[in-house]
């Protein structure tokens, strides 16, 4: 399978060869950033107040997302219900979202108020200096591993890489347990792999051992075969109609949610259960800072019950989940990000070309 020249990977790689490579109109980027820092670093009652009135003179709050449509409209409705400010979503895949944000920071245009993203995506805006620092009141609530050391995008919720089958071909009983049981004979012509996930292969093996664990999963599709189909969303639709019995790398979430409406699908995890931190960022230059500030605070405080009812893993210990309680591996979106020429090939040779 040949990737788009969009492709999620692709555009991280770009935006990477792209720092600082852009120089920003310095006057009046300047002046728009002074604010947002002055705002971030508000606390207590005085940021609420300020916060809120200043979000309601503003009126709106502008967000780039890859949510899907359902969950992050049951997010803005809340906060629109609550703060009477409106929200105006783009909505569209993490790598259009980096690739629109570091197009409209080089030409010196600020649109954007919050990107709502993967976490490698959010990285590269980090460093490209779109991202504004986070002193959210909000954090001390979080698990530790929503927050990276510059805090300036922070983790709302975990993408848990889980396999999902359909219950109608696939018997509980004869699920694997390991990643080596995926070389039974009777999976061959049932698996496959979403085409971008380079950083769950990148931690799995590197659990494993490297050169074991990318040496069990050639065998794996030499073997047995393993297709491979671009969209976790796509995947999860095609575990549940059939063409594809068991996936291996699909969201958690997504597999709870069609389970909960009928679908014949469920989910299982094996060693290592690999989370993708997913979170939000408010730009530095943001068009409306009051609002921008008041939604991440939204976010990662009443947001986190609400993305919790929707089936998400939320980062607030004050919401609790059982998959919270896993042991986990953090995908690390440095690795993503530094080492993301290593692995993307090495997800090719193993997958991609097999398919």
């Amino acid at each position: 399978m040949q990737h788009s020249d969009l492709s999620r990977r692709h555009v991280i790689q770009a935006g990477i060869a792209a720092l600082g490579a852009s120089t920003l109109g310095i006057a009046h980027a300047q002046g728009t950033a002074n604010l947002t820092a002055t705002l971030s670093a508000l606390k207590g009652e005085e940021r609420v107040k300020r916060l809120t009135e200043g979000a309601k003179k503003e009126g709106l709050v502008s967000i780039y997302t890859s949510m899907p449509v359902d969950d992050i409209t049951a997010l803005t409705s809340a906060f629109e219900q609550k703060y009477g400010v409106k929200a105006k979503v783009w909505r569209s895949g993490s790598e259009k979202i980096l690739q629109r944000g570091l197009l409209e920071s080089k030409a010196n245009r600020f649109e954007a108020d919050v990107f709502e993203t993967n976490s490698p995506e959010l990285e590269v805006l980090s460093r490209e200096k779109v991202l504004q620092q986070s002193n959210s009141p909000a954090l001390s609530e979080l698990i530790p591993q929503a927050i990276p050391a510059h805090r300036e995008w922070i983790a709302t919720r975990l993408n848990i890489f889980t396999c999902a089958y359909n219950t109608k071909l696939v018997r509980k009983e004869d699920l694997p347990k390991t990643y080596a049981d995926l070389l039974d004979p009777k999976w061959k012509g049932k698996l496959a792999v979403e085409a971008e996930d380079s950083d769950w292969l990148a931690e799995t093996v590197m659990k494993m051992g490297e050169e074991k664990g990318i040496a069990l999963f050639k065998d794996i599709v030499k073997r047995n075969g393993v297709s491979v189909r671009k969209g976790h969303t796509l995947l999860a639709n095609l575990v549940a109609s059939g063409e594809v019995p068991l996936g291996l790398t699909l969201y958690n979430y997504k597999i709870e949610q069609m389970k909960n409406s009928g679908a014949p699908v469920d989910w299982f995890s094996l060693d290592p259960t690999v989370a993708r931190p997913n979170g939000n960022g408010v730009a530095r230059n943001a068009p409306h800072p009051h609002a921008a500030l008041l939604f991440q605070d939204f976010e990662l405080t009443e947001g986190q019950v609400i993305l919790g009812k929707r089936d998400f893993i939320p980062t607030s210990v004050k919401v609790p989940s059982a998959l919270n309680k896993m042991p986990l591996t953090f995908a690390n979106p440095k690795t993503t990000l530094d080492d993301g020429h290593k692995w993307s090939k090495i997800y090719d040779e193993i997958f991609s070309r097999k398919g």
